[in-house]
């Protein structure tokens, strides 16, 4: 029996480049994600933010449960092979 993939959840905005930039990413790498548009919800972002420690900025990455950071920390997180890591729920 096979694990199941971390579900990875983006929260963008519609203008943002970082996060056109972290969906080029996932997608290159073939990863699934959900895309959730925090633009006409300002209750939400201000809910996401605070379960991201209080991240303002987006994109707003989540890995499973966890908080990952933005576009920068996606493509850290690649260069050092953590991310396959947790997308497989190894870490």
């Amino acid at each position: 029996m096979s694990a199941v993939p971390a579900r990875v959840r983006l929260y963008t905005s519609q203008w943002c480049s970082y996060c056109f930039a972290a969906r080029q990413l996932l997608e290159r790498l073939g990863v699934d994600y959900d895309e959730i548009h925090l633009d006409d919800d300002p209750g939400l972002r201000r809910l996401v933010a605070e379960a991201a420690g209080n991240w303002t900025t987006v994109p707003m990455i989540f890995i499973g449960d966890r908080f990952v950071g933005g576009f920068t920390e996606l493509v850290a997180l690649h260069r050092n092979g953590r991310l396959a890591e947790l997308l497989d729920g190894a870490a």
